[in-house]
């Protein structure tokens, strides 16, 4: 019952609450001029989206932390409804640091008036300390071992040390991810409402659920589907990276608050998709001079080939749904 009350609560709150401040923020942010630059190698159709407000993950931000705020209130008040314990602290807290370093190098494109922000070794660098904060606070308090289980099975290993590379790659690669999947209107923050929805059907489980992630997911669905209002083609406004590692954050963090981070590779497999393309086309022209795809992350490839931005949102999203389910499947072992 009391999942309930806190998955339906903070999926109707994030959802107003950010449908609200992004309607809000649109005319802030066209009044000081922090609209979206366009890269001359990007498809030339997307040179009419320039000058699109940006930084639209700020409402989400917001929303997350009323969400919140408002679960520690009514935890004080009824004992049951304690929602945010310290496993969902460090994933909002990991998220809202990947979010800050949004909030950087969005700042420094728009002071640049151009679509290059950090270096990449500078926005790399803030994301792994980003991830080694997570992860130091998640073993300080019991929440993380060096265990790591395996999908669709009963088995774990304990990989000691090894354990953590492996989750620092996920945590920095997934983040990175969602960065590139939001390239076209409503693509990322679709997507991130499906793995939102997972995340709430999973609270339920009796091994790996809880308030906490009832919350965790109530919310990502929520606020995504608020800003999708504004963000669905044609998007009036653009989350910019301060929205992507921001949700990169509570995506892959909801992986590890379920103690299986190698099932983000699967519902997130679109993510995932997306930056294997982009590491394939840089490797094949390095090696070869050709490209695999006509333009990189994918989404652009398929928008080469003449698909519209909502078929492949709604193609993309299936991807991520049918996922979502495998994924479900993929942790029976451990529920």
């Amino acid at each position: 019952m009391e999942r309930t009350v806190v998955l339906t609560a903070s999926f109707i709150l994030t959802f107003a609450a950010c449908a609200v401040i992004t309607r809000i923020l649109i005319p802030k942010l066209k009044s000081l001029k922090m609209g979206q630059k366009i890269l001359d190698i990007g498809p030339r159709w997307h040179k009419g989206k320039e000058g699109t407000p940006t930084m639209g993950g700020i409402a989400m931000i917001i929303s997350l932390c009323i969400s919140v705020i408002i679960a520690l209130v009514a935890g004080l008040i009824n004992p049951a409804f304690r929602s945010v314990t310290s496993r969902a602290a460090l994933v909002f807290g990991y998220a809202m640091l990947n979010g800050l370093t949004g909030v950087i190098d969005d700042r420094v494109k728009l002071l640049k008036k151009q679509n290059e922000g950090l270096k990449a070794w500078q926005k790399y660098a803030l994301q792994f300390v980003c991830a080694a904060l997570f992860i130091i606070g998640m073993r300080l308090t019991g929440n993380m071992t060096t265990e790591l289980h395996i999908p669709f099975t009963s088995l774990s290993f304990d990989l000691g040390f090894f354990y953590y590379i492996i989750a620092i790659l996920l945590l920095t690669g997934v983040v990175n991810a969602v960065n590139l999947t939001d390239g076209i209107d409503g693509l990322a923050s679709s997507n991130c409402l499906l793995v939102g929805v997972f995340f709430a059907v999973m609270s339920f489980s009796a091994k790996l659920g809880g308030c906490d992630t009832a919350l965790l997911g109530g919310s990502l669905a929520g606020m995504c589907g608020g800003f999708l209002v504004y963000n669905f083609y044609p998007a009036k406004i653009f989350m910019g990276d301060t929205g992507s590692l921001f949700l990169g954050g509570l995506v892959v963090g909801g992986a590890f608050m379920l103690d299986s981070p190698l099932t983000v590779i699967l519902f997130g497999l679109v993510f995932i998709i997306e930056t294997a393309s982009v590491i394939l086309q840089v490797a094949s022209f390095k090696l070869t001079k050709k490209r695999i795809f006509k333009m990189a992350p994918i989404h652009h490839h398929f928008e080469m080939c003449g698909w519209s931005e909502i078929k492949i949102v709604t193609v993309f999203s299936v991807i991520t749904a049918v996922m979502c389910a495998v994924s479900y499947f993929a942790l029976r072992g451990i529920m």
